[in-house]
């Protein structure tokens, strides 16, 4: 009720790619929704198309086969990013809709890539009232036990005045023979015995009636439709046997028949005293008596009638055909090659004759006419060839014998399961003796009347005459575990000849064929049968829905839902799973299922069906508006007793009847029960047998036999509990807690979330009669959590002994010794079974101090004034995150949060612990008792959490438990914010949010903890966005989302600065006008949380490589300028460092982080207003020469356009040299020779080059460090010479400056190369054309053969690829497949043929391509091994310590 009183509900669908939703999931939604489909990962490249039969506008009318495409839309004005685009469908009619969706711009199902089905709940009304589905309280009442429509007021009133709003009608047509109320006679006629004399009743009468039910009871209607058989009665039968599945339309039935006329002339032989002479005697009463019928069936009596003929040949004529064909010298033409013996088969008799089955004469003849090796003749050969052909024929028929010979043994079992459940079990019908009418097991198939029953062969002889066969006909019934899906009549089911039928021996099972032209008839009657009973019923209930074919019931609730749009569909779905019911709920759009109480076997198992079906847990987090569409358990309505079930008199206790309906009444769904259990009638109210009326509903003091009131029963009772039950659905107590007190007590909690008003209804259970029913329950007492209001009711059974209980031959009666004790809305003083005491914290016990079996108590519990002013401040705090206004307020959260740079975000939101102690002010991250410490110190830690737990209403979860025990994170969010001077204000109000929260419910905190907190947490998130670029401010949801990185890898830590900036660069108020560049440290951590603090967290490398996207695109130019001169001005040997170590501890040993750099500066005078200026920025060198000590800040400042041609220059000149300070302190891992680098250009080709075999230069730096397995100081991937990426790189930087040196922008034309002794110029451009001309002749691996350009050819593993690098130390690591040779192509696309480019890829996605990223080796290469672990201490050289872990392992 919550949800439909708040903003328009959306329901959010991400669709996969081959995404069969069809597989047993249910989603649930409601009419006004809005139900959204978006592209999930998988779907982003695709072209998806999406159709639904749901109508795409409200004025157009349902067709299950007329879909209409819902066309994507997107949010955003970002057309390349499809991220958000979404289709959706307003949600105006009810029923189940299919939808499927194409990737190959197809509208044909036949394309589809996904598919599934949403339901939407119909919308019921009562006059102009809406009732929600889980407020209806249902009574079932047998029809036909209503008698008369007469007599229909006072008897149905009994349900109105018990406080039902809704009557299910079983069946209301005219019954068969049997007088079941299942088994119907004439689908299209009224009950006769519903007429009165002289009047006969009609469809138009009951219509009237069920309109007077709702205008003036306020009560609505259901029945039933019975769709899978009909009455074996039924007139329309004998002209229309095609409607049934008989002997001559299913003729494979033919042997079960039989079985059934063998067992059934059994029956009359032991039912005349014809078997006593072996010891089979009338009444059977024994498992010795079982025994013998065993032996009787399976020696003597069953194998005479040789059922196996009717799946055999006869081997003689079959091998007497074979052998003339033979003579006649039949030539065969030449077939299957393949044939063998064991592919010749038996082919079976359509018309299942004994001995008819053949084979196929042809195929025979190719097999077994054959040479025969060593005879003599043509005759001995036809011979041989014939003694074959007989032995294969006799084993074919040996299988079939064995078969039938093992479905006769389970027939046997079955048939012998019946007889001890009808005549031995204690807990069966307990019959007497065998006779017709007492049959050992029900017959299976109808016998045509007037034939007399004289023997086996006279009913086998029946059969061959279509007049008599066409009439003998399958009775319908249910099987125990059999798939629904499956036809059990069907040719390729023996359920009837191994007797596992259920059997229902008053009805025929109706034969609809695969559509309406299969079978016109029985469609066309059913089609008018269903239309007039939804014209009348405002629901109705699928009888035996399991068995009905799908196909059949969707053709008829589609035409019910054309008269009756809003129809309310129920059904009882007896399957093997949930998956399986979701099937038949979402081709029939099915409402409800029927769950029953009385399945529980235990207090126990009976609450969990209180809490699984329905409702929240108590203090359930609240939703949005806009929620993701997760598959959810069908609705129920929740039965204390079905009217098919024995009475809980019988099954359990009288004392139980109480307890079941009021946990019923507690239950967050549909409620129901079955007319007799109120009245306490102690049996069964038989839907065949009973033949007598209900009571009458009479109120006054002169109260017959006939009548009833609120005195019989639990009557006044169960009107209190269907109160109550209407009460807490219709007023929102969606949330539910069930716990278990004891053995036999379970109390049951139902909470409003809006004002948090509460009910808790305790009962005390009784499955099986007490020892003393007067014995009260030994239970804890109840705490209770604010003010109780009131006692809505206490109630329980008294026996009085002074009466029995006697079966009125008039009228169906209850229990007379059994009265109501029942108290309504006292005060808790006032109550019999419970007392209240204040404990020393001040919270209130209930004592249970008179809680007998069959007792039930429920009171009222609201709010303390404490706890209500503190939600109220919550709430207005709430205020303050969602209404935008609030930001006028100075201390509002809006304008506090208003003020927050991105650097001050990065401590509010994130920070992992090693960054948060960095400020030395005590705090780390937060430690969850159980759970562990969250893995970052800032909201993003909880909301990591949240964003799972809220979802699921994970209550359970360790967070959870945490915040009710105490305030501590609360608190802790507080504090760590209050130590900044610019994020006090934001820790002081989440400060008094604690205080606040302080004085909340326990149950109630972790609800209104996630509420602030997320709510605060949505509040920062646009701020973050709203300080970056138009980029990221306008883009899509995972636009924001990687723009979050930013604020994640970017901020300030103490603990490792950025070298000094020039005394003489100035703020550039274009960039960044809020950024004190005096006072700005702000770094790019390389990793999180390993690579966080220290010298570990200024990478070079990284840094660089991610720039572009942290700070460029997210318009944080200011940063990005700053780190970019701070690099510079470390710039020694043409490199800048590896680690940064603050400047003066810098390693210089890696030679790709230059090429980033450079890379960074083009992106950065690319993005950034103004962005050339940044060549003219002073920097400061810490080490103006290689050698230089480290100088301070302005002793040596140069443009930064210097400081890029001074790195170039060293590159083409080359440099060697070795790292300073190089040795075991300086690097444990590193070989001596490793510390000596080299970098330079081959002139011949342009390309840069470095490094050696001791050293690992590019981002494929593993250094080993296993001593165990000899790999210590040994690179797992050197990548020396000419690495793919930095070539790439270098062209992209020298592209670039020739551009750029042309307008002047660059001063600086080239660089000076030695050439012969002297000094050569190079131009920028010659440089970039030196490495156009040879890239692709030296690092494309053609797709076949070229040996003009390889060189080592036995090298190459895989072709249509390019090499890894260029002359590496290692011979063949240049030709190994790696997923560097894309970053080439990003940043110099010009060096790639466009097919040789596509083919490249293609090689990359198939080989190394992953769900979370790439490969880093093929793995087809020798070094590949797939499975990373640093901690791995095995001689392997491939794996110790991680060796592997750039070769195979994926980089995501």
């Amino acid at each position: 009720m919550q949800e439909e009183t708040i903003s328009k509900q959306v329901r959010v669908l991400t669709l996969e790619t081959n995404g069969d939703l069809l597989s047993g999931k249910l989603y649930r939604l409601k009419k006004g929704w809005q139900m959204r489909f978006m592209l999930g990962p998988s779907l982003q490249a695709e072209d998806v198309r999406i159709f639904c039969n749901h109508p795409n506008e409200k004025r157009k009318k349902f067709s299950r086969t007329l879909y209409h495409e819902f066309l994507f839309v997107s949010p955003t004005d970002h057309r390349n990013d499809t991220c958000d685009t979404f289709a959706m469908v307003d949600l105006v009619l009810a029923g189940s809709f299919h939808f499927y969706f194409t990737i190959d711009g197809s509208d044909q199902q036949s394309s589809v890539n996904g598919q599934g089905y949403f339901l939407v709940d119909p919308t019921l009304t009562v006059g102009v009232d809406h009732l929600p589905l889980d407020c209806i309280q249902c009574q079932t009442v047998i029809s036909k036990s209503l008698g008369s429509m007469y007599h229909w007021e006072g008897r149905l009133k009994v349900a109105k005045e018990t406080g039902y709003n809704m009557i299910h009608f079983t069946p209301i047509q005219e019954l068969g023979h049997s007088n079941s109320a299942y088994s119907i006679r004439d689908q299209l006629m009224v009950n006769p015995t519903f007429s009165d004399e002289g009047k006969t009743a009609t469809f138009k009468d009951v219509l009237a009636f069920v309109r007077h039910m709702e205008d003036d009871w306020g009560v609505l209607s259901m029945t039933d439709l019975v769709y899978n058989h009909t009455s074996s009665d039924t007139p329309w039968l004998q002209a229309n046997p095609e409607c049934s599945y008989n002997l001559v339309n299913t003729s494979h039935l033919k042997p079960a028949f039989l079985m059934d006329r063998m067992l059934w002339h059994v029956t009359l032989a032991v039912a005349d005293g014809k078997l006593e002479y072996r010891g089979i005697v009338p009444t059977i009463q024994h498992e010795s008596d079982l025994q013998l019928m065993e032996k009787y069936l399976m020696d003597s009596f069953l194998p005479i009638y040789k059922l196996y003929e009717f799946y055999t040949c006869d081997v003689e004529a079959v091998v007497k055909k074979f052998k003339k064909l033979v003579q006649e010298g039949k030539v065969v033409e030449a077939g299957d090659s393949k044939l063998s013996e064991e592919s010749l088969h038996l082919i079976q008799d359509p018309e299942y004759r004994r001995l008819e089955t053949s084979v196929s004469m042809t195929d025979a003849l190719a097999v077994f006419n054959v040479d025969k090796p060593g005879v003599k003749s043509r005759d001995e050969r036809i011979k041989k060839c014939c003694e074959d052909f007989e032995n294969h024929l006799v084993k074919l028929n040996q299988v079939k014998i064995d078969a039938m010979n093992d479905h006769i043994a389970t027939a046997v079992k079955n048939f012998l399961a019946n007889i001890r459940y009808r005549f031995v079990q204690d807990d069966g019908l307990r019959l007497k003796t065998v006779t017709r009418k007492q049959p050992l097991m029900d017959r299976y198939f109808t016998f045509p009347v007037g034939v007399p029953e004289s023997s086996v062969e006279d009913d086998e002889s029946l059969m061959d005459f279509d007049d008599t066969a066409c009439i003998i006909m399958a009775h319908n019934g249910w099987v125990m575990n059999y798939d629904p899906r499956k036809n059990f009549a069907h040719s390729d089911s023996n359920v009837y000849l191994r007797r596992e039928l259920i059997v229902w021996s008053d009805s025929v099972k109706l034969r609809y064929g695969e559509s309406p032209a299969d079978c016109p008839f029985l469609w066309d009657l059913m089609l008018e049968y269903t239309r007039t009973v939804v014209n009348i019923f405002h629901a109705i209930r699928l009888d035996n829905c399991h068995s009905t074919p799908v196909h059949v019931a969707e053709f008829m609730m589609d035409a019910a839902r054309k008269v009756r749009p809003e129809l309310y569909v129920v059904a009882e779905l007896f399957t093997t799973g949930e998956s399986l019911d979701n099937l038949f709920i979402n081709h029939l759009g099915i409402t409800t299922l029927i769950r029953e109480a009385m399945s529980a076997w235990d207090s126990h198992e009976e609450g969990r069906l209180v809490h699984r079906y329905g409702g929240v847990p108590v203090g359930a987090f609240i939703q949005p508006h806009v929620q993701p569409l997760v598959p959810c358990v069908a609705h129920a309505i929740f039965y204390d007793m079905t009217h098919d079930n024995p009475s809980p008199i019988e099954k359990r206790c009288v004392y139980d009847a109480l307890p079941t309906s009021a946990l019923v009444a507690m239950a967050c769904c549909a409620s129901g029960s079955n007319r007799g259990y109120d009245e306490l009638v102690p049996h069964h109210i038989h839907v065949v047998k009973e033949k007598r009326p209900y009571t009458y509903w009479n109120n006054t003091d002169n109260c017959g036999h006939m009548d009833i009131n609120m005195a019989n029963g639990i009557i006044a009772a169960k009107r209190a509990l269907n109160d109550l039950h209407y009460e807490l659905g219709i007023q929102g107590y969606s949330q539910v807690f069930v716990d278990q007190m004891n053995v036999n007590v379970v109390a049951v909690t139902r909470h409003n979330p809006t004002n948090h008003k509460t009910v808790v209804l305790i009962a005390h259970t009784s499955f099986t009669y007490p020892p003393h029913s007067k014995e009260k329950a030994d239970v804890r007492p109840v705490i209770v959590t604010g003010n109780i209001d009131e006692v809505i009711l206490e109630a329980k059974l008294v026996h009085h002994g002074s009466h029995s209980y006697h079966e009125n031959k008039d009228v169906i009666n209850g229990l007379p010794d059994f009265s109501l004790k029942l108290k309504k809305h006292i005060q808790l003083k006032d109550s019999e079974m419970a007392t209240m005491w204040n404990d020393d914290n001040g919270k209130k016990s209930i004592g249970l101090t008179n809680l007998t079996p069959g007792s039930v108590i429920a009171f009222r519990v609201t709010l303390d004034n404490k706890s209500s002013s503190s939600i109220k401040s919550i709430k207005s705090m709430l205020q303050e995150i969602t209404q935008e206004h609030s930001a006028e307020s100075d201390d509002s959260i809006r304008n506090i949060i208003s003020q927050l740079s991105l650097v001050d975000l990065n401590k509010v939101l994130y920070r992992c612990p090693s960054e948060e102690m960095d400020d030395a002010f005590g705090f780390g991250a937060y430690d969850v008792p159980n759970y562990g410490p969250m893995i970052y110190c800032g909201l993003q830690g909880i909301m990591s959490l949240l964003s799972k737990i809220r979802p699921a209403n994970d209550l359970g979860h360790p967070l959870c438990a945490n915040l009710r025990d105490g305030d501590w994170l609360a608190g802790y969010t507080a504090r760590r914010l209050k130590v900044h001077a610019t994020t006090k204000k934001l820790g002081e109000w989440l400060e008094r949010f604690s205080v606040h929260l302080g004085g909340v419910p326990r149950y109630l905190v972790p609800c209104y903890f996630e509420v602030i907190i997320t709510g605060a947490y949505m509040l920062l998130l646009e701020q973050s966005w709203n300080l970056m670029s138009s980029f990221v401010n306008n883009g899509s949801s995972f636009v924001h989302s990687l723009a979050m990185g930013s604020i994640q890898m970017c901020g300030e830590v103490k603990s490792s600065p950025l070298p000094g900036l020039s005394p003489s660069l100035k703020s550039d108020d274009s960039i960044a006008s809020n950024l004190d560049i005096n006072r700005q440290s702000t770094t790019l951590a390389a990793g999180l949380p390993h690579f966080a603090d220290g010298i570990m967290r200024n990478w070079g490398r990284d840094t660089f490589i991610a720039l572009r996207g942290l700070l460029l695109l997210t318009g944080r130019y200011q940063e990005a300028r700053l780190i970019i001169l701070s690099f510079g001005g470390c710039l020694r040997h043409g490199l800048i460092p590896n680690l940064l170590g603050g400047g003066e501890a810098a390693r210089f040993n890696c030679r790709d982080a230059i090429w980033w750099w450079l890379q960074s500066i083009q992106d950065y005078c690319k993005e950034a207003p103004h962005g050339n200026s940044i060549l003219q920025d002073p920097v400061s060198r810490l080490f103006p020469e290689d050698d230089s000590p480290p100088m301070q800040p302005g002793v040596k400042d140069q443009p930064l356009h210097q400081i890029i041609l001074e790195s170039l220059q060293k590159h083409a000149t080359g440099v060697s040299y070795r790292e300073c300070n190089a040795g075991f302190n300086l690097d444990r891992d590193m070989s001596d020779q490793g510390f000596n680098n080299n970098i330079g250009v081959d002139w011949a080709t342009g390309f840069v080059l470095g490094g050696n075999i001791n050293n690992c230069g590019t981002w494929m730096d593993k250094m080993g460090s296993s001593e165990v397995a000899d790999t210590k100081g040994m690179p797992a991937t050197p990548r020396d010479g000419s690495a793919v990426e930095l070539v790439g790189l270098c062209k992209s930087a020298v592209s670039w400056l020739a551009e750029i040196s042309q307008t002047g922008v660059f001063p600086h034309k080239g660089i000076y190369v030695e050439k012969c002794g002297q000094d050569i110029f190079v131009l920028w451009k010659e440089w970039s054309d030196k490495i156009q001309e040879k890239f692709e002749t030296l690092f494309w691996i053609s797709g076949t053969p070229d040996p003009d350009n390889e060189p080592k050819p036995e090298l190459i593993n895989i072709r249509g690829m390019y090499k890894d690098s260029h002359l590496a130390s290692q011979f063949w690591a240049d030709y190994q497949l790696r997923p560097n040779f894309p970053v080439a192509m990003v940043v110099a696309p010009e060096l790639f043929s466009p097919n040789k480019a596509w083919t490249a890829l293609q090689s990359l996605q198939e080989e190394l391509l992953g769900p979370l990223g790439m490969k880093t080796l093929q793995a087809s290469d020798w070094a590949y091994c797939g499975d990373y672990n640093n901690a791995d201490v095995s001689t392997d050289p491939k794996v110790a310590h991680g060796f592997n872990y750039h070769n195979g392992p994926v980089s995501c």
